[in-house]
């Protein structure tokens, strides 16, 4: 269950940046329809090729930066699940002491 919700808060985590790419992605096939729609013009060609070039480099960004909280978020995930274990391995031992006082008490 713990797992489900850890997937479920890193996908909230990462979506905007899926929307970034994917928004990104969009302008590029966009630009490059209209690269080949328009191959008349070399002047044309040229500020497309450049408007490309641009968004294929802003795509790049988007995408490193996407990897870069996916690893973050890994490892807060690695660090959230090992200090859950420690918690449950003392919330085990409490639970025992409380019965055994209860146990001594009762005796």
């Amino acid at each position: 269950m713990a797992e489900v919700e850890k997937s479920k808060n890193l996908d909230e985590v990462l979506k905007p940046f899926y929307q970034r790419a994917s928004e990104a992605e969009d302008r590029l096939a966009k630009l490059e329809a209209l690269l080949a729609k328009k191959g008349d013009s070399d002047n044309e060609n040229k500020e497309i090729s450049s408007i490309v070039k641009d968004f294929q480099s802003k795509l790049e960004t988007a995408q490193a930066e996407l990897k870069s909280e996916q690893e973050k978020a890994s490892k807060e995930i690695q660090k959230l699940a090992t200090e859950n274990i420690k918690l449950q391995y003392r919330i085990t031992h409490l639970v025992r002491a409380l019965k055994e006082a209860d146990s001594k008490l009762a005796n």
